[in-house]
């Protein structure tokens, strides 16, 4: 997943203006979760910082870490409350302080998976909490999903990210909680949802489909082909399925 991990950057506009944000309900799950006030939080792979604001908004200091500058830039311009960021991948995160949250917003599984929860629990303070959360936007409409996938086959064959252990979407327990439930620093792991729906032009879902890493890979021309080939068979406006997976869990 190297080169997919790497390709954000140079759609960090694009993924400002298309990506959807976080509801404030997110939110309120992790903090009453927490049990105790949050002060200061630490987030893995912040991008332009959709998930960042939530949290600054509630007056949490966050320092939002990414391995590529280009999306921290636009990070800084559009969270201008974000307490520090830090340049650098999850295993480069530096271990000098604690934090009383540590979150990824759709960004987890890009971390390297040899010491991940190790690292993250030396980041988080004694019952400190640990969230990840996200979730594919997918068209409402089966047939027309379809349709989009025949139009895409061409150029590509799938655009999504496979789960790191294989867990199925209707498994009471998905990744990464299944590994938090194995690792002995960590406590209290729970899964919930939040539904969302929402309609959009045609336009802007291509250009969410230009923010996913398996186009951002392609090369150019093939790109703006495939993207061309969906907007063929799209309407003019779309129903899309945005819902948010949560796992949170606790460090011992």
């Amino acid at each position: 997943m190297g080169e997919r991990a790497e390709s954000f950057g140079a759609a960090a506009s694009a993924y400002e203006r298309y990506r959807p944000g976080y509801p404030d309900e997110l939110v309120d799950e992790v903090l009453a979760y927490a049990g105790r006030p949050i002060r200061t939080a630490l987030e893995i792979g912040a991008g332009t910082g959709k998930a960042t604001r939530a949290f600054t908004a509630r007056g949490i200091a966050v320092t939002a870490s990414d391995p590529d500058a280009a999306m921290l830039a636009e990070l800084r311009r559009t969270v201008p409350g974000v307490a520090a960021t830090i340049t650098a991948p999850l295993e480069d995160v530096p271990l000098d302080r604690a934090y009383d949250l540590v979150f990824a917003a759709a960004a987890l599984h890009w971390t390297r998976p040899e010491g991940r929860w190790d690292r993250i629990a030396a980041l988080l303070r004694p019952g400190g909490v640990f969230a990840s959360f996200g979730g594919p936007t997918q068209l409402a409409d089966a047939a027309l999903g379809e349709a989009v996938r025949a139009a895409r086959a061409p150029f590509l064959a799938a655009d999504d990210v496979p789960s790191p252990d294989g867990s199925a979407d209707d498994d009471p327990m998905q990744w990464p909680g299944t590994e938090l439930l194995a690792t002995p620093s960590f406590g209290d792991v729970r899964r919930s949802v939040l539904e969302r729906r929402m309609r959009m032009p045609a336009a802007d879902y291509v250009g969410l489909l230009s923010t996913i890493s398996a186009y951002l890979v392609l090369p150019e021309p093939t790109r703006r082909s495939a993207f061309a080939a969906v907007l063929r068979v799209l309407p003019d406006e779309v129903d899309v399925v945005a819902d948010v997976t949560l796992h949170l869990a606790r460090r011992r």
